[in-house]
């Protein structure tokens, strides 16, 4: 009933490629970075409701795995961030822009991670009309 996009997608429209859900890594959100540079990165990503239905309340992105520590989510690319974020104006069929941040340090070794997972927890309804 909703779903992640990421590619670039356009706020108000259906454009942007579906990350991939339940570990299935097909088409996963993802991002390289420099960890001795301190390095961190914003990914501009949406999310929209299927055909029908619309989010009722808070819709809330957070993450879980390892390093989840390491991602955060705001509303702008140079805003605030947060591990938790909460978007409360209603997200029907077209994009609701959001971006994610991803940071490393200089501590972490070279690793692939793919233990962290984006999650969106919001009620979903019938879309009235």
């Amino acid at each position: 009933y909703i779903n992640l996009y990421m590619n670039n997608p356009t706020a108000g429209g259906t454009d942007g490629t579906a990350v991939s859900l339940d570990g299935s890594a097909t088409a996963p959100l993802s991002v390289m970075l420099d960890a001795p540079a301190n390095e961190a990165k914003t990914i501009k990503c949406e999310h929209r409701c299927g055909d029908g239905y619309k989010t009722s309340g808070d819709t809330m992105i957070s993450f879980e795995g390892e390093s989840a520590a390491k991602w955060s989510a705001g509303d702008t690319e140079d805003g605030a961030f947060s591990a938790t974020h909460a978007i409360s104006d209603a997200v029907g069929t077209t994009n609701r822009v959001f971006y994610i941040k991803a940071v490393s340090s200089s501590d972490e070794t070279p690793r692939k991670d793919t233990s962290v997972k984006v999650v969106l927890h919001a009620t979903i309804v019938e879309a009235e009309g």
